[in-house]
């Protein structure tokens, strides 16, 4: 993993801008997501370029062993984001590709490798950038109800985010905030893996929704639309009245 100039991030700046990374499933599927972090960085009087040429970063390839066609995901994005001050993704796990993957698919390529790490070096995921590079754990947001909340694992394990997510939702106001049990196991999405193995991902989604629903919560919150793409197609068929949302959303609120 490249390692993130985080005293050039953390200088003052008092007009940054940030380019959005927005992941497929928001792009495609989930187009609010997007709206609200659009929203967010709005209040809080960021810059916002959001390149147009923009496509896949080439998760799912890598994650299925097309290595060669996750490569040429890669270079598009090295080459349409190089020029970012920082890149912000409101999603862990397509973080987790450019910062920890791209390095790795151009190993053996010195060229590529040094804009592949300068490009990782500068992408962050939402949460993190907030509390971490701009220091805002508070967007005077409110959302009335009792909340939970799911660490995704590429968020959780491969970037190490588990108190910035929390600390944003806790000063939401209206917002009670509870832990569920296990809320870092697994909800069993994984991308290609629920398709692979249907049964096994619906058992591990049943139990996250069953932790879910212990919590009291009425509101599931987390920061990858996958997970919650699952979650929410759980507690649909297990007929649980409760909301799932995207973390930008609340504090876009």
């Amino acid at each position: 993993m490249p390692e993130i100039e985080w005293s050039y991030f953390c200088k003052v700046n008092s007009n940054p801008t940030v380019t959005l990374f927005i992941q497929c499933l928001v792009d495609g599927i989930y187009p609010e997501v997007g709206e609200a972090v659009v929203a967010i960085f709005r209040k809080l009087g960021v810059n916002l370029t959001c390149p147009d040429r923009q496509t896949c970063c080439g998760q799912p390839a890598f994650n299925a062993g097309y290595q060669g066609e996750a490569r040429v995901a890669a270079r598009r994005f090295i080459e349409i984001f190089e020029s970012a001050e920082a890149i912000v993704c409101p999603s862990g796990s397509c973080v987790t590709m450019v910062r920890h993957h791209y390095p790795q698919l151009f190993a053996d390529d010195a060229a590529w490798l040094q804009r592949a790490q300068q490009v990782a070096a500068r992408t962050f995921e939402l949460t993190e950038y907030l509390v971490d590079i701009l220091g805002v754990d508070d967007l005077g947001a409110r959302f009335d109800g009792v909340v939970t909340y799911h660490d995704s694992c590429h968020l959780l394990r491969n970037l190490r985010i588990k108190e910035q997510p929390r600390r944003l939702l806790n000063r939401i106001s209206g917002t009670d905030f509870v832990e569920m049990n296990d809320s870092d196991r697994c909800c069993g999405f994984g991308g290609s893996f629920s398709l692979k193995y249907a049964d096994i991902s619906a058992a591990m989604a049943a139990d996250k929704v069953q932790n879910i629903i212990a919590s009291g919560a009425d509101t599931v919150a987390g920061c990858d639309m996958g997970c919650l793409m699952n979650i929410q197609g759980m507690l649909s068929r297990q007929g649980a009245d409760i909301k799932v949302m995207h973390i930008a959303q609340l504090l876009a609120s």
